[in-house]
């Protein structure tokens, strides 16, 4: 029997944004996913202007306003000036935001702990297979074989 791509493709999406939500929810956070996202472009990509930082993290301009003005308040990331324009501001991720984002990533992970506690050794291999796999064809890395870094 011929597997449907298509829809393994869209069972794996839907399964991974679900994952993430749940593990969201439990952890009890008030911090928003913009928020979060923000900061995962920032530590991967490098500085951005509040425009591009919006296109990437997938929200308006003016809601990753807020949310920069927001980090900035907190620490988590800063304004520097753009040497190829000096009326324009990058902004760069903190060590306080590097910090808040690896938290909020080892809550994540603990929070999923459970669901998955079950799982056995050859299910463990074709989960980690599954990561080299997906971080292969997207924008993640992965850092050490065990842990992806978004």
């Amino acid at each position: 029997m011929a597997i449907d791509q298509s829809a393994v493709i869209g069972d794996l999406l839907v399964a991974s944004s679900r994952l993430i939500r749940q593990s969201a929810r439990a952890t009890g956070s008030t911090v928003s996913s913009a928020t979060w996202a923000a900061l995962s472009v920032l530590q991967n990509e490098g500085p951005h202007r509040i425009g591009d930082l919006a296109r990437a993290a997938r929200i308006t301009q003016p809601g990753m306003t807020k949310v920069v003005q927001n980090l900035v308040a907190d620490e988590w990331v800063r304004r520097v000036a753009d040497t190829d324009d000096s009326r324009a501001w990058l902004i760069v991720i903190a060590d306080k935001g590097r910090a808040a984002l690896a938290d909020w990533h080892a809550r994540l992970t603990e929070q999923m702990a459970g669901t998955f506690a079950d799982l056995d050794e050859s299910e463990w291999a074709t989960l980690a297979d599954a990561v080299r796999i997906l971080a292969s064809r997207s924008e993640t890395t992965v850092t050490d074989g065990s842990q992806a870094v978004a």
